[in-house]
C-alpha cells in the first residue's frame, strides 16, 4: 500500500515537472474565443433559469413626469433581472477549475480536478508533497480560469445588445447558437461548442458530484410520487408489521373452556404426574 502511494506520488510530480520543463507556453493553455463564448452562454442560461422561478412583482413608481409612475411588472420580465444576470455571469466563471487530465474545452469544469484530488489525498496520508506551487495556492484560481473571466467581460460588453434583444424577445432560439455561432464566432471555429464530457473516471470529483446531485433528485421525485411522502417499500413493510401484530393478538386471546370445566388444552393434553409418591396418593 505504501509503495503504491509513493509510486502514484512520483507519477504525478514527474508529469508536472516534465510539462513544466517543456516551457510555460505549453504548460499554460489559455482559453480560446470559442471556449469563452461556450461557457459564457452556459452560465448565462443557468442564471436565467435560476432567476426565472420567482413570482415576485416589482413596483415602478418613479414619478418623473406625470407623478403616476408605471404599473408593476413581474421580475422575470424586468430589466432588473437582465442587469443582474449580465453583471454577475462572468463572476460565476471563477467557480470553474482547470482539469488538466481532460482535453479541449472539457478541461474547464466545476469541482476539484483528478490531479489535485490525488495530491490532496497524499497530503492527508502524511506524504510530503514538494511542488513549485505552495500548498496554500493549490486551490487558488488558475491563470487559465482568470483569463476566462477576463475575456468574458469583454465579450459580454461587446454583445450586450444581442443578449438584450434575445431576452426581450421570445427566447425560442438557443442562446449559445445565437450568441456564439451567429455573432461572436461567425465564420470562425465553433468545434468546441459540440464537445461534451461523458467519460467518468475513478477519482473524478466533478463527475462524482454530478452523480450525487442526480441521485438526490431521483429520491425527491420518488418521495413526491408516493403521495404521503412514503415509498412503496415502506408501505409493504407497514403491511407486514400489521399482519404480525394481528397474529400476536390472536395467539394471546383467552382459551375457551369445555363443558367439563377444563380448558380445551387440558382436554387435549394429558396431565403428567411429577413424582411417584403423588401418584400413589
Amino acid at each position: 500500500m505504501i509503495l503504491a502511494t509513493y509510486a502514484c506520488f512520483l507519477l504525478v510530480v514527474c508529469s508536472a515537472a516534465a510539462a513544466k520543463e517543456a516551457g510555460d507556453d505549453e504548460w499554460v493553455h489559455l482559453p480560446n474565443k470559442c471556449e469563452v463564448c461556450k461557457f459564457v452562454s452556459i452560465e448565462m442560461k443557468s442564471a436565467f433559469d435560476e432567476t426565472g422561478k420567482t413570482k415576485e412583482v416589482i413596483g415602478r413608481n418613479y414619478r418623473f413626469i406625470d407623478s403616476k409612475g408605471a404599473p408593476p411588472i413581474k421580475y422575470v420580465k424586468s430589466d432588473l433581472r437582465f442587469i443582474e444576470v449580465i453583471e454577475n455571469v462572468c463572476q460565476r466563471l471563477l467557480e470553474y477549475n482547470l482539469h488538466k487530465e481532460r482535453t479541449g474545452s472539457n478541461r474547464f469544469a466545476k469541482g476539484m480536478s483528478e490531479t489535485f484530488s490525488t495530491l490532496h489525498g497524499l497530503v492527508n496520508k502524511g506524504v510530503n508533497v514538494v511542488m513549485d506551487i505552495p500548498f496554500e495556492l493549490w486551490n487558488e484560481t488558475s491563470a487559465e480560469v482568470a483569463d476566462l473571466k477576463k475575456q468574458c467581460d469583454v465579450l459580454v460588453e461587446r454583445y450586450e445588445d444581442v443578449i438584450e434583444d434575445w431576452y426581450k424577445g421570445s427566447q425560442e432560439e438557443d442562446l449559445t447558437t445565437l450568441l456564439c455561432e451567429k455573432h461572436a464566432l461567425k465564420g470562425q471555429d465553433t468545434a468546441c461548442l459540440g464537445e461534451d464530457w461523458k467519460a467518468k473516471k475513478k477519482g473524478d470529483q466533478a463527475a462524482i458530484a454530478e452523480d450525487k446531485k442526480k441521485k438526490k433528485k431521483k429520491k425527491g421525485k420518488a418521495g413526491a410520487e408516493g403521495g404521503d411522502g412514503s415509498s412503496e417499500g415502506e408501505k409493504v413493510a407497514k403491511k407486514k408489521k400489521e399482519k404480525k401484530v394481528k397474529k400476536k393478538k390472536k395467539s394471546k386471546a383467552p382459551v375457551e373452556k369445555t363443558g367439563g370445566g377444563a380448558s380445551s388444552d387440558e382436554g387435549i393434553q394429558p396431565q403428567v404426574l411429577l413424582s411417584g409418591k403423588k401418584a400413589e396418593l
